[in-house]
């Protein structure tokens, strides 16, 4: 029998086993980190954007990918304890931008989708959110502060959000709090990548519609009832 392998993962410094890292055909050992998403990147084909490059549907910009085109290890769901908005105006998607508070807030349930992948993808997918290809993030510190501003573009903040299966989890946001930000409306296509992120997590339409139909920036412009028209109901896994 194959023995089970073990290593030390460089950013938690904890012993880990073959099943969060991998041996690279050149023996190397890569470090994983899990990428917690609440905005566009809940829906799947949408984040594989990032990895492999493309347009994701509804955009009107390409993305470059990332240099290692692994896809995820795995993914899994989390709960985030700070508040879902909606601002700035991007070109990209023709409004705004889901970004989640910097406060703690232990009322506040936002819905999240993790996918473990190496730090170095973590990396150059934040320099895709930014269009800055040359700024660098210390993951150390981002764990060691939780709370890490690291450049003023509009996700410039790494928030650490604790550990799974021996991997640190981390996501991005904007640096000042959600009470200091201006609030923009979402473009329907936009909406429409959370929504089918959400689907496989809940399988519940009106569950979804009420969780997106509650946040700041869509709750001003958007009723119940454009949200049941604009996202139909879809096809529910089999258990």
């Amino acid at each position: 029998m194959k023995p089970n392998l073990i290593f030390m993962c460089k950013t938690t410094k904890k012993v880990v086993t073959e099943y969060q890292l991998i041996i690279h055909g050149s023996e190397s050992l890569l470090d994983y980190v899990w990428y917690a998403s609440y905005g566009s990147n809940l829906f799947e084909d949408r984040f594989h954007c990032y990895i492999n490059g493309g347009t994701p549907e509804g955009s009107a910009y390409a993305e470059v990918g990332c240099t290692d085109k692994a896809l995820p290890l795995k993914a899994a769901t989390i709960s985030m304890p700070y508040e879902l908005y909606f601002s700035k105006f991007s070109k990209r998607w023709h409004g705004g931008v889901a970004f989640i508070d910097i406060v703690k807030n232990p009322s506040a349930r936002t819905y999240g989708k993790m996918y473990l992948i190496t730090s170095d993808q973590f990396q150059e997918i934040v320099q895709q959110e930014n269009g800055d290809h040359d700024m660098k993030i210390d993951l150390a510190l981002a764990k060691e502060v939780h709370t890490y501003s690291f450049n003023q573009s509009w996700y410039g903040n790494i928030l650490y959000l604790g550990e799974r299966d021996g991997c640190p989890i981390f996501t991005f946001t904007a640096n000042e709090e959600m009470k200091e930000q201006a609030i923009t409306p979402p473009s329907i296509p936009y909406l429409r990548n959370l929504y089918r992120g959400l689907w496989p997590l809940h399988q519940d339409r009106e569950k979804i519609i009420d969780y997106l139909s509650s946040k700041k920036g869509v709750k001003e412009i958007y009723s119940k009832e454009d949200l049941y028209e604009q996202f139909p109901e879809m096809i529910k896994n089999r258990t």
